[in-house]
C-alpha cells in the first residue's frame, strides 16, 4: 500500500444534482469507496468552504469519515478571467505544498463536475452535473486508487479541454 491519497472533492453537483435540493443523495456512495481505501483523505475544494466552517463540513461525512476530512483547500482570488481556468486544481497544489514533502510525487485526484476546474484530467473524475456521483463515477475512482495503490499511477498531465479548440 502507498502513503496518503489526497481527494479533493467539490459539493455541488458531485454529492448531490447541481441546482436540486442539497441532500448529499451520493455521499454515501463516495462514502462507500472511501471505506476501500483506508489511506485516502478528503480535501474539500468546493465553494462551500467560503460559506460554512470547516466543523461544519465535516458533519456532512458519516461519522467513521469525519476523521479522514484532512481539511479544505486555500481560497485564491483570480486577478483576470482567464485565471479561472483550472483554479480549483492550483488551489489543490497550493494545499499540498503546505501538507506534503514533495508535491511532485503525491498522490491526488479530484472529483468535480467542472471540467475547467481541473487541467490534470488524467485525476479527475468528472461527475454529471445533472445526476452528481453515480456507481460509474464509483468505478472510475476506484481504478485512480487502485493505480495510486499500487504504485502505478495516472502521471498528472495537464492538457487544455477539447471544448476550447484544443487537443
Amino acid at each position: 500500500m502507498t502513503g496518503t491519497t489526497y481527494i479533493f472533492m467539490d459539493f455541488d453537483g458531485v454529492t448531490h444534482p447541481w441546482g436540486e435540493v442539497e441532500d448529499f443523495r451520493c455521499l454515501p456512495l463516495i462514502e462507500a469507496v472511501l471505506r476501500e481505501y483506508e489511506e485516502t483523505r478528503i480535501v474539500i475544494a468546493s465553494d462551500w468552504r467560503m460559506l460554512f466552517s470547516l466543523s461544519k463540513l465535516v458533519s456532512r461525512f458519516a461519522e467513521d469519515i469525519r476523521p479522514r476530512v484532512a481539511g479544505v483547500t486555500p481560497h485564491v482570488i483570480p486577478k483576470r478571467g482567464a485565471e479561472l481556468h483550472g483554479l480549483r486544481e492550483r488551489e489543490a497544489m497550493l494545499w499540498l505544498g503546505q501538507h506534503v514533502p514533495n508535491v511532485a510525487d503525491a498522490a491526488w485526484c479530484a472529483l468535480d463536475d467542472a471540467p475547467g476546474n481541473w487541467l490534470s484530467r488524467s485525476r479527475l473524475v468528472l461527475t454529471d452535473f445533472k445526476h452528481g456521483f453515480t456507481d460509474e463515477d464509483a468505478g472510475a475512482l476506484r481504478r485512480l486508487l487502485d493505480s495510486f495503490r499500487s504504485g502505478n499511477p495516472v502521471p498528472a498531465t495537464s492538457r487544455e479541454p477539447s471544448f476550447l479548440g484544443r487537443a
